[in-house]
């Protein structure tokens, strides 16, 4: 018989009007790894972050081990066998990897007042080297590693002191294969002791295999609660959606000939210890995949194109000759780019979405140095609802977002530009089909309209279905080139990334 650890009661949290979670009660069990999915928006990171003290709950309690739960912060959270690994960054810059990994638990390194940081530093690398993480270097700054890196340590951060509850948000997109092999073993060992894991994820294959039930949320309110071995994709995207949805959402035109209109070229480009001599032509109306692992250097392709790699050599040269070497240059001659780590490459999150969408427009919405709130209004209004974001009003902090309702306002803001070529690395990660949808629908229109698209993506599927050509980088360099094909297949590009 199935021990329950956990209870949600009637929880219930409201942004404004919007009420975000309604009125749900879940059950989870010791030594299940129990899956939350919904459509972005559909309240799930939101009753997560209510459980791990991140968000106050409105109404409603959770129950653990028979105790009504009272945690006001992540530390508390920390204290009652709750962890988190979250959807964005999750680490602090500023401080080293010791410091991120104890954080909140630094009284066990102090003795009469002083802090031993040595013995923080050392039970920290014995941790990462556990973790088989010996290549990160405990005392090391945070800020030092990469994206991925940053999530393999809060992995460790998560998970060493043996939780009772982890909560894995959105976690496994922003990570290679390997990064997920890692997230999965330790996802299997809290279960395996007995414990509980929350699981949230988009992909519905990895959520049919890694979990033993799924409860599904449909704005705030939840559906049902279905056991993993007993349903399909289909039926857990019913159950998400409402409705039937079709799926075939890639392109599924071929042979259509790429124009021969070059409107960006990369000449030799490198960044010291990330990509080297890096060459290619983007042309009118094409979409353009660069893929590989995450390491291989594509994500910083995508900067050196829009001039954000401080330390590049070589040139990337618009049609009329313009040298794009910095930010200001790339915006002014309508690039735009949407990184892959949004909350702080793509926005500012603690401002609202209508100065987010705004932002890069500025010199087109004022008149003689005068820019209107009202112009500012209107221009916001009609291109968050040309994206469909689900928001309460357009003065709502980007941070009270959804996963895909920030990527929508990212997107937004260089569609109001009218940017001519954008850069979009990993945009359909972390969200759900439906956005994926709208997203790829976006990218049909630009090419239809003749603007071009550079699609960076571990994702191959998404690069065979959505790109005209694509580009494969091993080790910092590019190893081989694809047309669009009815015959490629995910082993012909696997050959060249590896």
């Amino acid at each position: 018989m199935n021990e329950e650890i956990l209870r949600a009661e009637n929880i219930n949290k409201y942004f404004g009007i919007n009420h975000a979670v309604n009125d749900v009660s879940i059950s989870f069990n010791k030594g299940e790894i129990h899956g939350l999915i919904g459509e972005n928006g559909s309240g799930k990171s939101t009753f997560v972050s209510m459980l791990t003290g991140i968000t106050p709950i409105d109404s409603g309690k959770f129950i653990l081990n028979g105790k009504e739960l009272d945690v006001k912060n992540q530390v508390e959270a920390n204290r009652n066998g709750i962890s988190i690994i979250v959807q964005e960054t999750g680490t602090l810059s500023g401080l080293t990897v010791a410091e991120n990994i104890f954080l909140g638990n630094e009284d066990r390194f102090v003795k009469h007042g002083i802090k031993n940081t040595n013995a923080m530093n050392r039970e920290a690398q014995s941790l990462l080297d556990k973790y088989g993480l010996n290549r990160i270097n405990a005392s090391s700054v945070i800020d030092h590693y990469n994206f991925e890196d940053r999530k393999l340590i809060e992995i460790v951060k998560a998970t060493y002191f043996n939780p009772k509850i982890l909560v894995v948000d959105e976690t496994t997109t922003a990570l290679s294969q390997s990064g997920r092999e890692e997230l999965y073993k330790q996802v299997k060992h809290v279960k395996k002791n007995g414990n509980t894991v929350i699981f949230i994820s988009h992909d519905l294959t990895e959520v049919l295999k890694l979990t033993d039930r799924v409860t599904i949320l449909r704005d705030g309110v939840l559906v049902e609660t279905v056991k993993s071995n007993e349903v399909s994709e289909d039926d857990l995207k019913k159950l998400m959606v409402g409705r039937e949805l079709n799926g075939k959402y890639y392109r599924t035109d071929y042979g259509e000939p790429i124009s021969k209109d070059v409107v960006l070229a990369v000449k030799n480009v490198s960044v010291p210890n990330e990509i080297k001599n890096i060459s290619f032509e983007l042309h009118k109306g094409e979409i353009l995949g660069i893929g590989g692992l995450s390491e291989c250097g594509m994500h910083e392709v995508g900067k050196a194109v829009f001039g954000a790699s401080f330390d590049r050599t070589g040139e990337v040269v618009l049609e009329d000759g313009t040298q794009i070497d910095s930010i200001p240059t790339a915006i002014k001659h309508s690039i735009g780019y949407v990184s892959k780590d949004r909350d702080n490459e793509s926005l500012v999150v603690n401002d609202s979405i209508r100065d987010n969408i705004c932002l890069p427009s500025m010199d087109k919405l004022g008149k003689n140095h005068i820019i209107l709130n009202k112009n500012l209004s209107k221009f916001s209004n009609k291109y968050t609802k040309l994206v469909s974001v689900k928001m309460n009003n357009i003065n709502q902090f980007v941070s009270d977002l959804s996963g895909g309702n920030k990527q929508k306002v990212a997107l937004a803001r260089w569609i109001g530009r009218d940017s001519n070529i954008l850069v979009l690395d990993s945009p359909t990660r972390g969200i759900d089909v439906k956005v994926k949808a709208d997203i790829y629908a976006l990218m049909n229109k630009m090419k239809e309209q003749g603007k071009s698209v550079i699609l960076i993506s571990e994702e191959i599927l998404e690069l065979l279905g959505m790109c005209d050509r694509i580009l494969a980088m091993k080790d910092g360099a590019l190893s081989g080139e694809f047309m669009r094909d009815p015959s490629l297949t995910e082993e012909d590009f696997i050959a060249k990334m590896v």
